[in-house]
């Protein structure tokens, strides 16, 4: 017995299996916010203009241009009129292959409905890739005859079909519809263009392949005439024409695209690559973002920059800060989004609002270098803020600043993770030009309407048809963006993903999630093990310098934190790069000084953590700058100046420079001063003396490093591309709550003695008839339909399979929610015995 052809769309839908309903689900995962309650809920939410658009949008171009093709077909439409549409006359076997490929995608996503021999395409998506002035179709085609003369006068009609050649008709109807048989028929529509001028004919070449709308004057050139008395352009306003879709076909030979697309772009040329040299290039580049990272919150140590008032970080910070990383504006601000994404820096959220470090950049800063990495990589891969579009302006003309508002782009990590992907998908050490991926991703998620004509909806002139522009999409953006991004945290080297890389793309097949999304458990564990494979790669921290007489030393590559630390306190940073150069001076010998170390303690460290003996112009810096420091203390009177020798107070009276210190001398060996004590501290230091700050009870103070913190802040969440891929759980129970729903909203009742309801109304029986009913079906283990209300008041139909009556309620089994629970009886508002065929 042959299954009959589906009536609706909820029918076929009936008649899936639980897996294909799931495979719906997992594609549109906006159906199922809240869960269906039945099918018919499902079908109904799957033609609703938002989720169509989100599922068309989200179709690969052979898929997409399939659509096109059915939109602008008979409805129904056979696959094999659809195969002619997409294959044209003279047949393409690619497009053959593939075409069964692209209408399965369709059918999976509920976009087209209905047997091979009567495919229909959801009324949604034909409105929406029908083509109509308005909205012009990337098929290039035009309305129908029917369409395009709808409201025309029967004689004129008559007129035209009077000029091709054919017999007079007796109504509108009938002359429209041999018009349209005329432009259908091949033979004879080609006998009829052979007897065309060849302008004429030049004028339907250039409408061809679209926009086939056209401008005319009220006394068109002869050729024109030619074409309008014929039919083969029609009416489409006060001055426009256009040219009917059937005239444009047999034109085309039958194809609905000019070039089929049933094939992604290859990604090619390939370029091989030893992988070990690919990685050591990844590994360097990662150690590079991290001492960027790193550099970033050592600048912001103290606080950072003000927040602008509309939020974000004015140029002229940015700039700064590109300054202080050595880097181009650009690329600051990927590293302050970066940081941002990863909960490094935020707002103090003070009355004046500056950017700082966070408590966990503390915690971050302690990590062996592979687990930072990990943070930085497992924060830039889920992250929908875009620091590409830094400077560019926003809907209101704005510029947008880095670390602002209105930066979260929601198909960044899905075309992140797609465009790495394609990476994962070519042989280790393997890459190809950006140019290749960018195609790919085109070919997979297509622009809509960039084939339009430019200035969509205003017709062109037949004798100058344009070809549209081209269109710099987000999406390919995006990808060049990630492409970059991920050289610059060491994802990938010399453009071939790397090994590490490839393991932080990879996710267990159970969760969906985790591969759109780049979150979750799994994609924890890939971020962890991708960590470990790149630590031995990096460079292993050192213990050691090499002092030079020159008063500098070289750290030949990344120090151990606290050797670090130390050093730059000890000596300023002249270059970085593969080696870090530090000078000694005496500024920074006194601050090592005032930070509580002596002279014989700086000797010992440089001793310690030099592989070559201290020089000794470096020895006679220390000594003499340790000699001269310390011997004026300063204090708080407003401030004082004390000193054991008193030649060198008088010396400093004499000096004219102390004059704006309003020094005056309270007894031999004090000073006093009308300034703050760091005022009279920075100015006795640009005088070339090196005091040092005393507290009251006259001990020297030790200046340590200070730093800045914000308070507890939590990384900014990424804004969705809707809503996200429901797991395997989720499915499994959505699909079966629908399921019991479906049936019981279909089950075939019983008539109930009060009579039946009305389609799609609760069930009504007396409280006696609904006792009794549930008691016979405990006895019978009978399923039943009835009708309830919950505590909120809500009203629902279920399915049940009662157990046990006692005490005012039943204990049934329930087939809509799949679980067994309890029913107050006095919120039943009737029971219906179910069919016996019906479950």
């Amino acid at each position: 017995m042959t299954t009959p052809s589906p009536r609706t769309l909820a029918e076929e839908l009936r008649n899936r299996s639980d897996s294909g309903l799931a495979g719906l689900l997992r594609s549109r995962p906006d159906l199922l916010n809240p869960v269906p309650g039945d099918l018919t809920q499902l079908a109904t939410r799957a033609g609703t203009r938002a989720s169509v658009v989100r599922a068309v949008e989200r179709l690969d171009t052979f898929a997409l241009q399939t659509a096109e093709a059915l939109a602008v077909a008979p409805d129904p439409c056979p696959s094999a009129a659809l195969a002619a549409l997409m294959a044209g006359d003279a047949g393409d076997a690619a497009v053959a292959a593939e075409l069964p490929r692209a209408v399965a995608a369709l059918r999976a996503q509920a976009l087209v409905w209905g047997p091979d021999d009567r495919l229909r395409l959801v009324r949604t998506a034909r409105e929406l890739l029908t083509p109509s002035a308005a909205r012009p179709s990337p098929t290039g085609l035009g309305p129908t005859v029917a369409e395009a003369t709808a409201g025309m006068s029967p004689g004129r009609l008559q007129e035209m079909i009077a000029a091709a050649g054919l017999p007079a008709t007796h109504d509108p109807v009938s002359a429209v519809a041999a018009l349209t048989a005329l432009f259908a028929d091949r033979p004879r529509m080609t006998a009829l263009l052979d007897t065309a001028p060849a302008d004429s004919v030049a004028v339907l070449d250039k409408l061809l392949w679209g926009p086939p709308y056209g401008a005319v004057t009220d006394r068109p050139a002869a050729h024109l005439r030619w074409l309008l008395d014929r039919g083969l352009l029609l009416p489409a306003g006060a001055r426009n024409v256009v040219l009917p879709r059937e005239a444009a076909l047999h034109l085309r030979a039958g194809r609905a695209h000019r070039v089929p697309e049933p094939q992604p772009p290859v990604l090619a040329p390939v370029t091989e690559r030893d992988p070990q040299l690919v990685d050591n290039a990844a590994a360097s580049q990662a150690f590079t973002a991290l001492a960027t990272v790193e550099e970033l919150l050592k600048e912001w140590d103290l606080g950072g920059p003000p927040v602008l008032r509309a939020g974000g970080l004015s140029v002229r910070d940015l700039k700064r800060t590109a300054v202080a990383l050595d880097t181009t504006e650009q690329l600051a601000a990927f590293w302050l989004e970066l940081a941002y994404a990863a909960g490094l820096i935020a707002s103090d959220g003070e009355a004046d609002e500056r950017y700082a470090a966070t408590p966990a950049a503390e915690d971050w800063l302690q990590l062996p270098d592979h687990e930072r990495w990990a943070v930085l990589a497992a924060a830039w891969l889920p992250a929908t803020r875009t620091p590409g579009v830094v400077g560019t302006a926003d809907p209101k003309g704005r510029a947008l600043a880095a670390l602002g508002p209105h930066l979260d782009r929601s198909p960044a990590p899905e075309v992140r993770r797609r465009a790495l992907t394609l990476l994962a998908a070519l042989p280790p050490g393997a890459s190809v030009p950006p140019a290749a991926i960018l195609s790919r991703l085109r070919w997979e998620r297509p622009l809509r309407g960039a084939a339009a004509a430019p200035g969509t909806g205003q017709p062109a002139a037949p004798e100058a048809a344009t070809a549209p522009a081209p269109v710099e999409d987000l999406r390919s953006r995006l990808a060049q963006w990630t492409l970059t991004e991920a050289e610059l945290l060491g994802i990938t080297g010399r453009g071939a993903l790397s090994a590490h890389g490839r393991i932080l793309l990879g996710t267990s097949p159970d969760t969906e999630t985790d591969t759109d999304t780049g979150t979750g458990p799994h994609a924890a564990h890939a971020t962890a093990r991708a960590a470990a494979l790149l630590s031995p790669l990096l460079p292993e921290p050192l213990d050691h310098v090499l002092l030079q007489a020159d008063l500098t030393a070289v750290a030949p590559g990344p120090l151990r934190r606290p050797l670090a630390e130390a050093l730059g306190v000890l000596a300023d940073v002249e270059s970085k790069g593969g080696a870090t150069v530090y000078r000694f001076t005496p500024a920074s010998v006194r601050r090592a000084l005032d930070a509580g170390r002596s002279a014989a303690e700086l000797r010992e460290f440089l001793t310690t953590h030099s592989r070559t003996p201290v020089p000794q112009p470096l020895a006679y810096l220390i000594d003499d700058v340790a000699r001269k420091h310390g011997r004026l203390r300063i204090g708080a009177a407003t401030a004082y100046v004390r000193c054991d020798d008193d030649a060198l107070l008088a010396e400093i009276l004499a000096d004219r420079r102390a004059a704006t210190l309003r020094l005056r001398r309270l007894a031999p060996t004090v000073l006093a001063a009308q300034t703050s004590p760091d005022q009279l501290l920075d100015g006795l230091r640009a005088m070339g003396y090196a005091p040092a700050a005393e507290s009251a009870a006259g001990d020297v103070l030790i200046a340590r490093a200070d730093s800045y913190r914000t308070p507890p802040r939590t990384a900014p969440a990424p804004v969705p591309d809707g809503p996200p891929s429901p797991d395997r759980t989720l499915l499994e129970a959505a699909v079966r709550a629908i399921r019991a729903g479906d049936l019981a909203a279909t089950a075939e009742r019983r008539p109930v003695p009060a009579g039946p309801s009305a389609p799609g109304a609760l069930p009504r029986t007396t409280s006696a008839e609904t006792l009794a009913t549930m008691q016979a079906a405990v006895l019978t283990s009978s399923p039943v339909w009835i009708g309830y209300v919950n505590a909120d008041g809500a009203a629902s139909q279920r399915v049940i399979a009662p157990v046990r009556v006692e005490g005012g309620f039943v204990t049934a089994y329930d087939h809509t929610s799949d679980e067994v629970r309890t029913y107050a009886l006095h919120r039943i508002t009737g029971v219906s015995e179910l069919a016996d065929d019906s479950v």
